[in-house]
């Protein structure tokens, strides 16, 4: 069944343009041009009940605008829209209570409030009968580990603790539907597993379909076994993380530690991508050569202590797709 359907949506912003000087301001007051900007352009996708979706891309690529509209928060200039079943934007109060919604740098909380008086506002104003809220509520606080901080008012919480009140609070309600716009952006190591682990708990265990924004790659790859990437608001990609990653993913990483410093090491096809003193990651890139080969090759030249050879992740495979992108534009 599809919770989401999307058909040649287009959503354009229109701008109206200031003119430089006191006589540019005079003549903003008689005339109103505009310029458009499409943040969205044709897209068409469906999502089914129970997925994970990883909704990806650049800066300015219309990810929160389109999360926006899945919402009901804006309303698209053309193409059409379904979210369970209904008109988002039209259907919004309905849709509410059946949807949950986290923006990593907005906060639905009561600044000044304990955290707890803001679950019960949320209780009341989503009609949640006790029992179902006394379940949730404590399946969150055991998962999420919120029980020791939910008497605090908000102010008073890290942000990762605050994250976590906010994703346990979009789910006090059962929601069929998640959305998740940047949930781990500025977190810790430790914040981001916590919450990673209880989104595929959710996933899988309660089939709430989760549809994810991101510029972290660890959160698609552990959260979202599917992902949609766009580019300027065009879709470039729907399909598997596995997929891509055959398509796309033919470099390997290789983990080197050297005895002495090697310098610049100048064999085609082998990329550095981080140092850490003696023990440097390289990325090789697909070639007639195996990594074997030109592990080999570097060895003949400099004195090498240990070698690790890894599947390249999957930030790597992302950035090559948008390499290629750029290419077939240029050559466009």
């Amino acid at each position: 069944m599809d919770i989401i359907s999307v058909q040649g949506l287009t959503r354009t912003y229109r701008q109206y343009k200031r003119f430089p000087g006191i006589m540019g301001s005079m003549r903003s007051l008689f005339t109103r041009e505009y310029t458009e900007e499409l943040a969205v352009r044709e897209l068409t996708f469906s999502i089914q009940e129970g997925e994970a979706v990883g909704y990806l891309g650049p800066n300015g690529a219309g990810k929160s605008t389109m999360i926006k509209m899945m919402s009901g928060i804006l309303v698209p200039t053309s193409g059409e829209l379904h979210v369970l079943g209904r008109v988002p934007h039209l259907a919004r109060k309905e849709n509410a209570m059946q949807i949950g919604v986290v923006f990593g740098q907005r906060s639905q909380l009561w600044w000044d409030l304990p955290v707890n008086d803001s679950f019960d506002l949320h209780k009341y104003i989503y009609k949640i009968p006790d029992a179902t809220f006394e379940k949730n509520l404590a399946f969150c606080l055991d998962m999420l580990a919120i029980k020791e901080f939910i008497h605090k008012p908000v102010r008073q919480l890290s942000l990762g603790q605050r994250m976590r009140v906010e994703i346990a609070m979009a789910l006090l309600h059962e929601p069929r539907i998640l959305f998740l716009d940047e949930p781990t952006i500025g977190l810790d190591v430790m914040a981001k597993d916590q919450i990673r682990q209880f989104l595929r708990t959710v996933n899988r265990e309660k089939k709430v379909t989760i549809v994810l924004t991101t510029h972290d790659m660890k959160d698609i790859e552990e959260i979202c076994p599917r992902m949609i990437v766009v580019n300027k608001g065009e879709l470039v990609y729907d399909g598997s993380v596995t997929a891509l990653r055959k398509k796309l993913g033919n470099e390997r990483q290789v983990v080197i530690e050297f005895r002495e410093e090697p310098g610049l090491i100048d064999v085609p096809g082998v990329t550095l991508l981080q140092e850490e003193g003696l023990r440097k990651t390289y990325l090789f890139a697909k070639s007639e050569l195996s990594v074997f080969e030109i592990v080999s090759q570097i060895a003949a030249n400099y004195y090498i202590e240990d070698v690790s050879i890894e599947q390249a992740d999957i930030e790597s495979v992302i950035r090559r797709l948008y390499q290629q992108l750029a290419a077939n534009r240029q050559i466009g």
